[in-house]
Order: C-alpha cells, then structure tokens, then sequence
C-alpha cells in the first residue's frame, strides 16, 4: 500500500498528504464545474490552432489542399507589399504606444495636480467616455470632422482662418500620406488616453504625502515637485506599461482597418489589414499563404512577449508570465 506523502502546512504542522485519487474524488464537484470551462477552452482556442498546417498546403476555395512546403513563406518573404505591411506594423504600433503612454502620464500629473475634486472627477468622466465608443463610430465622427466637404469642420476653420483659400478644395486629411499617420496618432490618443490614465493614477494615490511635505520645507515649487517626487515616482509603472503593451505591437487592426484606404497602404497597411485583403478582397484568395503570414505574425509575436518578459524580469524583478 503506497503510504501517503508528509506535507508542511502553512501554519508548520507536519500532515499527511492524501493519494491523488482520493483528493479528486473529494473535490469532484470543482472538477465537475470545471470540465465545461476545459472543454470549451479546448475548442475555442486549441482546436483551431490545428489550422496552422495549412501554411505548408495549397489551400484555395476549389480544389483540394496539396503540400506545397516553404513555398508561401518564400512567397511572403519576396513580396514588397508584405515587408512594407510589416514595417508600418512595427512603426504605428511602437509611435502610437510611445504617445499613448506619454500623453497619459501628463494627464495623470494634471489631474492628480487639481485641488477641485468635482472638477478632478467631471473632467476624468470626460476623458475616459471616448475609450468606450467604438472604432467604428470613431471612425464616423472624424471622417465627418475631417472631410474635404463642405461638412467637414477642421476645413472649414482653415478657410474661415484664410490657411486654405475659400475657392480651394479642402484637404483630405485621412486619403494623404503625409496626413494619416499624424491623424491616426491623434486620434488614438483621444480615445486611449483617458484609459491609460487610471493605471497612472493608482500609483500617484500611492505617493507617500511626507514626500511632498519634505519638498514643501525645502521650499521647492509644484513643477520641482512634480520633477523630482511624481515622475521618479511613475518611472517604474512607466517603464512596466510599456514593456507589457510591447507586446501586443503585432496585433494592430481594428483602428487602422476603419481609417485606412487603398490611397494610403504605403504608410497605413499594417499585417492583419495585408492578411484580411489577401483573404477576403480577391477573387480567388490562398489561404495556405494567408496562414503562412498569420504564423509568422505570431511567432514575432510570441519573440515579442519573450523578450518582453526578460525585460520585465530586470525592470520589475518578476516576470508577465
């Protein structure tokens, strides 16, 4: 008979550990809960995964599936549209949360600065509203504020401002290269900044007062105390923000999908919009090649959350997974 394993509980008093089998048995009713979450988790996220072999077949619409090997990822490797996808991918996705998380820690040191806590909580309501609308609307609302037209009102105030000549078309901001991704950036840190703000302010509620009490005394102003006790105080949730979201760089679409145009792929495409023209905006897609592209945009990815994780294990002194 297999004798039962001594464990030292949390309060130090040495038991004797039950069989496996007995502990399930024991605790069949989590277990019974459970299967359905297992179940569900196993067809919604790894059984799909089984889809990943098509990188390596021919797969069209017609026909039946033939091994092809490397050939897509050669493909993909060769194609300029492909390397300029994943170029902008990198380049968006790296400005836009440099921006996001520069405009949020101002804003942060803005409202932690306010003494009136009616307006302090009126104006966070405010700026946090934008981040529950969706991309869509979002879209909606600046296509119309930034349109050539005569509806759009930014050209409009340029012309009242005599910037662009009252019988000159408007500019369309969001159909130029040299517009969209300043648009794009603004845009995205009108909708994402108010979210970002709360993780920032956490920490600047956690601020020890004697801090600023000290700093009082040593007759420094509210700018030398933001210098030298809020930012040094924010460096650490700084740096942790930015390494967590740097991994989430390869998965940019919705904000650029609804904003975009065949005007400006050379500065806007990014490798989800290249996958979904590849998949659904031609007449006979391959989705052998659309998969080889998925796979790779994973496994940078998958590098990214790596690398990350290293870096969190030296900034924070534990890793994000």
């Amino acid at each position: 008979m297999k004798k039962n394993k001594k464990v030292i509980t949390s309060t130090g008093v040495p038991v004797r550990e039950k069989p496996l089998g007995v502990r399930i048995w024991n605790n069949k009713g989590y277990y019974v809960m459970f299967i359905p979450v297992l179940i569900t988790v196993l067809i919604m996220n790894y059984w799909p995964m089984l889809g990943i072999r098509f990188a390596f077949y021919d797969y069209k619409p017609v026909g039946t599936p033939s091994w092809v090997g490397l050939e897509h990822f050669t493909k993909m490797f060769g194609t300029t549209a492909f390397w300029t996808a994943f170029k902008n991918t990198l380049q968006l996705s790296i400005m836009k949360l440099i921006l996001d998380t520069t405009a949020s820690v101002i804003v942060s040191v803005f409202l932690n600065e306010m003494g009136n806590l009616i307006a302090k909580k009126s104006l966070q309501t405010v700026i946090y509203l934008p981040h529950f609308m969706s991309w869509a609307v979002v879209a909606s609302i600046f296509s119309l504020l930034l349109s050539p037209s005569a509806t759009g009102m930014v050209n409009g105030w340029l012309k009242d401002l005599g910037i662009i000549a009252r019988d000159q078309s408007g500019i369309y901001f969001l159909a130029e290269k040299s517009w969209w991704r300043p648009i794009f950036y603004l845009i995205n840190m009108w909708k994402e900044t108010g979210w970002g703000t709360i993780i920032f302010l956490a920490t600047l509620s956690g601020i020890n007062p004697e801090l600023y009490e000290a700093a009082d005394i040593d007759g420094a102003t509210r700018m030398q105390k933001i210098r030298y006790v809020t930012l040094p105080a924010l460096a650490n949730t700084i740096v942790t923000v930015l390494i967590l979201n740097l991994a989430k760089v390869m998965n940019m679409f919705e904000s650029v999908f609804v904003l975009y145009n065949n005007a400006v792929y050379d500065v806007s495409d990014v490798i989800a919009t290249y996958i979904y023209r590849q998949s659904f905006a031609i007449a006979l897609p391959n989705y052998g090649y659309t998969t080889a592209v998925g796979l790779f945009k994973s496994l940078v990815g998958g590098a990214l959350v790596i690398i990350c994780n290293q870096l969190s294990k030296k900034v924070r002194g534990r890793g994000i997974i």
